[in-house]
């Protein structure tokens, strides 16, 4: 893993974090926050896709390590970019926005509903996670010349399904960052555990699908 690829993944992380939290703090509806997540996945995997292969997420990371692209040190590189990226990204809405606009919002930290059970929570979050990276590997695996857009739908359509449930993090740098600024820990690991799960299942059922060796 060279630096280009590292500033890609920084980038792009950085952009995610930094356009959906701004979304947040502006009060955008769910439909808007959704959107603003999901293009902007759709636009920098089109802009470094062809450099790192846009994770932008270290649980997107993980699946590319199950699914034998990437080896253990470019794993912790990655996760380097995308947990730095999104810390930066949060560094910067507090100098622009301000302090007391994102802690309104909780500088768009995610917590699950309190209608739902801890292990409910977890639960979403797997499902959501295994349909992004399902998706992911599948558009790797199939070399689809549309990944950015169907990826960014994927990212779109789950942050719909589950945003009122458990924020539909899918991404433990998006919740690792505002969780770090506002220092609200609650739950935290199921952004990290779930996610991890999720990726992981979809890399294994899309390479048994596609047959890849």
């Amino acid at each position: 893993m060279n630096l280009k690829v590292w500033l890609a993944e920084f980038i792009g992380t950085f952009a995610l974090l930094f356009a959906g939290i701004a979304a947040i703090a502006a009060g955008a509806t769910e439909l808007a926050i959704s959107l603003a997540f999901g293009l902007t996945v759709a636009v920098m995997i089109s802009a470094v896709g062809a450099l790192s292969f846009a994770h932008f997420n270290p649980a997107v990371t993980l699946g590319f390590f199950m699914m034998r692209r990437i080896g253990f040190k470019e794993l912790l590189l990655y996760w380097s970019a995308e947990l730095l990226g999104a810390c930066f990204a949060l560094l910067s809405l507090k100098v622009v926005l301000g302090a007391k606009m994102l802690d309104s919002v909780a500088y768009g930290a995610t917590l699950p509903s309190s209608e739902l059970s801890v292990l409910q929570g977890l639960g979403i979050e797997v499902v959501l996670s295994f349909f992004l990276m399902f998706v992911i590997a599948t558009c790797v695996i199939q070399k689809q010349p549309q990944a950015g857009l169907y990826i960014g739908f994927t990212v779109t359509l789950c942050a719909l399904a589950g945003g009122v449930f458990t924020g539909a993090s899918m991404n433990p740098a998006r919740s690792f960052a505002p969780a770090l600024f506002s220092g609200m820990w609650s739950h935290h690991w199921l952004y990290w555990l779930g996610p991890a799960l999720g990726s992981s299942l979809a890399s294994i059922t899309a390479r048994y699908l596609w047959q890849e060796a």
